[in-house]
């Protein structure tokens, strides 16, 4: 069968609520992908950094196949062997008290939000079904129904409400909003160290500082979702050690598994955590013994390879070539580490057409909010490999 064949069989029989490249990818190792005409194309996306560790790496391979030949699942009826373990080293490797995993990052988010409120009623005294989740305009947490009741985005709201209350919205990056927002009914201030889907928008240096000593002040809880900007992404571990802090919670995902199996996992301090009870919350599949033993390894690899490091080096080296770029077609580009972003202006007809000849370059990449071109290969890129990409990049992104 051929790409055609493929893409037929989608639009066919499955529902029209993506809008990807018409590429058909068959396979993938290390930060190269293949479709199924054989033509490679380097991955500048990463499955939105799900696979920081490059594709299909061969020891989290091995441990994913080792593992499910002795166990995958038993549900947290029962205990297993891989969990006490996975807890005990992503804490250590992230300075937090407490884990509680689940499979998706909206899932963790969902999850974060039952918590805080309930952690506001029991320990803060907020009057029963009155807690205020602080978030930011155009902030990007996940798809649930709750979750796009707090959107900026009409794209991801309209025609899905009504929507749970209990969200206020302030502008992103603004410490003195912040502020201004938080009442005695405020549990919680939720926020993106870099706004990834929003089109890869840093705050000011400082902002994630300032905001935690705000939320420190009015006891509220300082929540940081790092599922696409944590573990590596932006050269740090976390992107809050840019501005030396630590969250009340922590969200991660997508690259804990190196994009082998679904998992996330919610980090925090025992008072927040603490106040769930058995049966008030779980999943079926969270923290199953497979997703662990695969987060395990992912993270010991992120970790002994230098992945880290090297988003930082080659983060700093991909950005400074493209700042080169003489194109009257780009208005900024942005960005920490390996997340990068080329903001285009509006003339310039949208990021899609830059993405599509792209494509045909051999490189992989996707538009996010219209004008913006995202950047954000494997961590495990080489500046050799950014010099490849980079020769096809400029020309596309000065062009006609």
């Amino acid at each position: 069968m051929k790409s055609s064949d493929f893409i037929k069989l989608e639009e066919n029989y499955g529902a029209h609520n993506y809008r990807p490249l018409d590429v058909v990818i068959a396979k993938g190792e290390g930060i190269w992908l293949w479709d199924v005409d054989g033509n490679r194309y380097l991955d500048c996306l990463s499955a939105y950094s799900a696979v920081n560790q490059g594709h299909c790496h061969p020891k989290i391979m091995k441990t994913l196949t080792e593992q499910a030949q002795r166990l995958t699942l038993t549900s947290r009826a029962f205990r297993n062997d891989q969990l006490g373990l996975f807890y005990k080293e992503l804490c250590d490797l992230t300075r937090s008290h407490k884990v509680l995993p689940m499979n998706s990052g909206a899932e963790a988010v969902e999850t974060v939000i039952k918590a805080v409120r309930k952690w506001g009623y029991q320990v803060k005294g907020v009057p029963r079904d009155r807690a205020e989740i602080i978030v930011c305009a155009n902030n990007f947490h996940g798809r649930t129904i709750a979750i796009v009741g707090f959107s900026t985005d009409e794209q991801y709201r309209e025609g899905f409400g009504p929507f749970a209350p209990g969200f206020k919205i302030i502008p992103f990056g603004d410490a003195g909003a912040l502020e201004k927002a938080i009442t005695p009914e405020t549990v919680g201030f939720m926020v993106e160290p870099i706004q990834g889907e929003a089109g890869v928008i840093v705050p000011p240096a400082g902002y994630l500082a300032q905001a935690k000593a705000i939320c420190e002040k009015h006891r509220v809880v300082f929540i940081l979702d790092e599922i696409q900007t944590g573990l590596g992404r932006t050269g740090k571990l976390l992107a809050e050690e840019h501005d030396n802090v630590e969250a009340d919670i922590t969200i991660i995902g997508k690259a804990l598994s190196g994009g082998f199996y679904p998992i996330s996992a919610v980090l925090s301090n025992v008072e927040v955590l603490g106040v769930l009870r058995p049966g008030e919350h779980g999943s079926t599949f969270g923290g199953n013994p497979l997703a662990c033993a695969v987060a395990r390894t992912a993270l010991k690899v992120l970790i002994e390879e230098g992945m880290v490091d090297n988003a930082a080096k080659m983060g700093d080296y991909f950005s400074s070539r493209l700042q080169s770029i003489r194109s009257p077609h780009i208005k900024e580009v942005r960005g920490k580490g390996l997340l990068i972003g080329v903001e285009l202006k509006p003339e310039a007809g949208g990021a899609r057409r830059f993405c599509e000849q792209l494509m045909t370059k051999g490189v992989l990449c996707k538009e996010t909010h219209e004008h913006t071109v995202r950047f954000a290969p494997p961590l495990i890129i080489t500046q050799q490999e950014i010099d490849w990409a980079f020769e096809r990049i400029e020309p596309v992104l000065a062009g006609d």
